[in-house]
């Protein structure tokens, strides 16, 4: 009879864990971050002026408020 009650008992504490873990993690600001990479020369960003910086692959891996300058001339602002 023990082993009837175990089984919701760990039902319920197994939802109840991942609800707390989803509640945590979104505090946590995880994004999901593309797997490609751009062909960038080089960055700028607003907090260190106007000095070229190494690049990045994207602006998932770039800090806020920088501007990604790809070998073809065009500028990609991240956000």
């Amino acid at each position: 009879m023990a082993g009837n009650i175990r089984v919701p008992l760990v039902i319920i504490l197994l939802v109840y864990g991942t609800f707390l873990l989803g509640e945590v993690g979104n505090g946590l600001g995880v994004r999901a971050c593309p797997r490609y990479c751009l062909d960038v020369e080089y960055m700028t960003c607003t907090s260190s002026g106007e000095q070229k910086l190494s690049p990045r692959c994207n602006c998932c891996l770039a800090p806020k408020d920088c501007t990604l300058y790809l070998v073809g001339g065009t500028q990609v602002h991240c956000t």
